[in-house]
């Protein structure tokens, strides 16, 4: 069973009796604009390919992102100790995109701000149909629908988790729209310079 989370919702992910946080899955999955016609004529479509990232930031004050911009996926096991499956160009891939958080190193982290941008194509986001699945074991699925579409900004922070007493995180849903990473890290306070970049 899965939980919807309503905007601002936060809610603890849950972790058994006696156990240690395990490991966090965040999946995007989105779909592609409908083909357009004329006349009984393809139009083409403008495919929009969208990107998982996240900004996080450790207890010592250490700061960085994770995302396929720049080639920054990130490490499981070591620091960050968060990682980037891939990098999933065409929304056709049925598993979308991931970042995995090793749960082992909560005592470690301290906040993590999962975003997504459009890397190529128009920002639809009502077409894009984004939604984000946050999986822990022993934890029931938060699910976090981006279901405000009135932005033609192609940057979303999707969603917060933050340390709370080194036992587990909360997650709260945010959906809010930004022009790049840099306003989006203006708004949440994370201090960082950014340059542009490819992959």
């Amino acid at each position: 069973m899965a939980v919807e989370l309503r905007k601002g919702q936060k809610v603890n992910l849950q972790k058994g009796s006696g156990k240690a946080l395990g490991e966090i899955l965040i999946n995007l999955n989105w779909s592609q604009p409908p083909e357009k016609k004329f006349l009984g004529f393809s139009l083409g479509q403008q495919s929009i390919d969208l990107d998982l990232g996240c900004l996080y930031e450790l207890k010592n004050g250490r700061k960085g992102c994770v995302q396929a911009l720049g080639n920054a996926f990130g490490n499981l096991n070591a620091f960050p100790y968060i990682a980037l499956d891939g990098d999933d160009r065409s929304g056709a891939c049925t598993s979308g995109e991931n970042l995995r958080v090793n749960g082992k190193y909560i005592s470690e982290l301290k906040r993590i701000l999962v975003y997504t941008f459009i890397y190529e194509g128009v920002a639809n986001w009502k077409s894009a149909d984004g939604i984000v699945t946050v999986k822990c074991p022993d934890s029931q699925d938060l699910i976090v629908r981006m279901d405000d579409y009135g932005s033609n900004k192609k940057m979303c922070a999707i969603a917060m988790l933050e340390n709370q007493n080194n036992e587990t995180f909360s997650v709260e849903k945010l959906v809010r729209f930004f022009d790049g990473h840099s306003q989006m890290d203006r708004a949440f306070g994370w201090g960082m310079k950014w340059v542009a970049g490819r992959k």
